[in-house]
Order: C-alpha cells, then sequence, then structure tokens
C-alpha cells in the first residue's frame, strides 16, 4: 500500500488525512488545534473510532509526531510503520506568479514560498510552518507544494490584469489569482469526465464553488480561463462576512466619512460585511433561508444578491467562453442547499440549460447528481469537491 499524508497547516491547527492513493480511499483523518496554546488532537480511522484527546503541542513539529504516533499505533493506528506513508502533500495558499503547477519541496522552493508572504500574510507562513515540522520529523519523506492559486496561472493576461499603470504589476505582482483553485481544479477535471469529454480542448466548465466563501471559475480544455477572486479572496462574490467586489473609492470614501484605519475598513469589508452586514441576521445561509421565511426582508434580500451575483458571473463568462457545456455546483452551499441553487437557475433557459427543478427539490444532499434534464444543451450538477484527493493525486504524480 502506498498512501499520502495530506497536510492542511494554519497558523495554530493542522489539518491531516492520509490516503491510500492505490484506492483513492481514505484511511483516517483528523484535526491538530490549539497549536502553542494546550493543545487537542482528534483523529478518525476510517474503520474505526473517533479518538479526541488534549495534549500539550507547542509547535507544528510536536503536533505532526503526534499525529505519526496515532498513524502507527499497534491498536488504533492505520498503517504499519512511518515507510508505510511514501510522500506528503501540502496545501500552499499563495504561490505568487512563481509557481503555476504543484512542485517537488527543496530548499529553493520553500524560499520561494517566502518570498510570497506580502501576498498572504496569514496563511503562508502557516503552510511553512507545516512544511518545515514535516521535514523536520520525516526528512527522508519526499514532500509536494501543491497552491491554491495555481488553478489560475493559465489566465491569459486580458482577464489577470487590472487596469492600474503596469509597473504596479509589474514591481508588486498585484493582479487576480483567484483562490479555490484546488477545488475548481478537481470538480472541473471530474465533470469532464462524467460528461464524456475527457480530452477534448474546446470543452467549456463553469465551476461555481459555493460556501462561506464563494468563488465562480470557468475553463476550457480543463484549464482556467476567469475566476472570479482577485489578488485576494475578497473580490468576486458577496460572501458570507466578505462584501465582494465593490467601488475601490468606497474605501477612502469610508476612511474619512467613519473615520476609520483603511485597516479597520478592510476588517468590516473581509468579517462584517457579505450575507451578515446585508441581512444582519447571519453568514449562515441556513439562518438566512429560516428568517426570509419568516418575512425577513433584509435576509431575503441577502440571498438575491448572492444568486444573482452567481448568475451574473455564469452568464458573463458563457460570453467570454461563446457558450457553456457544464456547470458544476460544489462545496457547503453549492453541494447541500438546494434553494439556493433553485434561486441561482431561475430564468437560465436562454443558455440552452433545461434545468430540473423538481429533482433539484428532492435529490440527497452532498450527492453526486445531474440536475439538467436529458435534453439540455448544458449539463448541470452538483459535484462534491475533494481537495485532500486533489493534493494526494499531485503529490503522488510528482513525487512517486
Amino acid at each position: 500500500m502506498r498512501s499520502i499524508l495530506v497536510i492542511n497547516a494554519g497558523s495554530s491547527s493542522l489539518k491531516y488525512q492520509l490516503i491510500d492513493i492505490d484506492t483513492e480511499s481514505v484511511l483516517a483523518k483528523g484535526l491538530c488545534e490549539r497549536i502553542g496554546i494546550d493543545g487537542k488532537l482528534t483523529y478518525k480511522p476510517t474503520n474505526g473510532e473517533k479518538l479526541e484527546k488534549d495534549a500539550p503541542m507547542p509547535t507544528h513539529q510536536d503536533a505532526i509526531a503526534m499525529v505519526l504516533d496515532v498513524l502507527v499505533d499497534p491498536k488504533i493506528g492505520v498503517i504499519s510503520d512511518m515507510k508505510s506513508i511514501a510522500a506528503v502533500g501540502h496545501r500552499v495558499v499563495h504561490g505568487g506568479t512563481k509557481f503555476t503547477k504543484s512542485v517537488l519541496i527543496d530548499d529553493e522552493v520553500i524560499g520561494m514560498i517566502e518570498e510570497c508572504v506580502p501576498l498572504a500574510p496569514l496563511h503562508n507562513p502557516a503552510n511553512l510552518m507545516g512544511i518545515n515540522a514535516c521535514r523536520a520529523v520525516m526528512p527522508e519523506t519526499p514532500m509536494v507544494a501543491v497552491f491554491d492559486t495555481a488553478w489560475g496561472m493559465s489566465m491569459e493576461p486580458k482577464n489577470f490584469l487590472y487596469a492600474l499603470p503596469y509597473e504596479i504589476y509589474e514591481q508588486y505582482q498585484v493582479r487576480r489569482y483567484g483562490f479555490h483553485g484546488t477545488s475548481h481544479m478537481f470538480v472541473t477535471g471530474e465533470a469532464i469526465k462524467r460528461i464524456g469529454r475527457a480530452g477534448d480542448p474546446n470543452v467549456r466548465v463553469i465551476s461555481c464553488h459555493l460556501g462561506n466563501g464563494s468563488s465562480v471559475s470557468c475553463s476550457k480544455g480543463g484549464k482556467c480561463v476567469n475566476t472570479s477572486m482577485g489578488l485576494t479572496p475578497l473580490e468576486g462574490l458577496p460572501m458570507g462576512t466578505r462584501c465582494g467586489s465593490i467601488d475601490p473609492a468606497i474605501v477612502p470614501f469610508l476612511v474619512n466619512r467613519m473615520e476609520k484605519s483603511p485597516k479597520e475598513i478592510d476588517t468590516m469589508m473581509n468579517k462584517k460585511s457579505g450575507m451578515l452586514g446585508v441581512s444582519g441576521v447571519s453568514s449562515d445561509f441556513r439562518d438566512l433561508w429560516a428568517a426570509k421565511k419568516e418575512g425577513n426582508e433584509r435576509a431575503a434580500l441577502a440571498l438575491d444578491m448572492f444568486a444573482q451575483g452567481v448568475k451574473r458571473l455564469i452568464g458573463g463568462y458563457s460570453a467570454e467562453m461563446d457558450g457553456v457545456d457544464c456547470i458544476v455546483f460544489t462545496a457547503g452551499v453549492g453541494e447541500n442547499d438546494a434553494a439556493t441553487r433553485e434561486l441561482i437557475m431561475q430564468n437560465m433557459d436562454y443558455l440552452g440549460i433545461d434545468f430540473d427543478f423538481e429533482l433539484n427539490r428532492t435529490c440527497p444532499r452532498g450527492r453526486e447528481v445531474v440536475l439538467s434534464k436529458p435534453d439540455s444543451k448544458v449539463v448541470v450538477m452538483v459535484l462534491p469537491t475533494d481537495e485532500e484527493l486533489a493534493i494526494a493525486r499531485d503529490t503522488a504524480a510528482i513525487a512517486l
């Protein structure tokens, strides 16, 4: 058995999955949290009982060591020894313009990831902590960095550049990068297989990753053409707490009128806006639908704004690609929220979509399902995302 350990490190947390790459099955998964504080390990083998244990984790290296110990534990572990872990795949949020695809990690790569820290100051340092911790504990095991921004690197300049002085891009790499890239890559590739168009350079897919953070991306032949998030995840759709795209002049206007600092306005746009800010109720779509049923007009408005934003992107991307062959809904809202999908798909027949609204209302939550009718010119489907499997696949392709 060849297993891949997938790591997603945060500043005080570390998510992990161990995947048998030959069968693409999850052997175990879990979370280390409160690293550097008091520490807690969650471990769940696929065929065993969940374990939760409070334990000191002063550093990420301690957390990784604890994860490895439980994976090889004679009683509750899922592998016999460390040699069963063939490689480690690390999620890295930002690769800047330096990385257009996943790469084998070495000292040079680590240095280049460090250079991208100004583009993702909250995420890349945490990702580096996870990488360095694994290298310290598993020095002989090959490791691969899988970049969330790599998906958007196939965009043409007309789509990734902002209309600022060109030297801003040259000096500071200010451009559209896009995020949720690993998810968009996974569901796009799987959707192309499902509709029997694998290897077709002209197949056009629009992937809608909808959750507390949301983005829409379009691709041709499995390569990204455009995506809604930009230099940061703030651009694009209104989200759970993010405002999405707004007139940039709003920022200096509010700095002056509210007598707030730019940092305070930035916090407001990221943490207090979006569905929460408009509704005044919640950032959770379940709460918004409940409030709408009770007659809350602002909750209804927030849902309408979100659906309209997705609809606008689908229409724009269809025009950009001269049509669309498949639309995919994924992530928490996309996979589970039938009411939001229905709101988005209303009056979309002009694209040749024949959407089965009744099936959409009755289909199981979180399951793969085709929601367009057989005679629809565009296939519309729900396809659960699996970013960990995507990372494991890339890791195996590069390291094994």
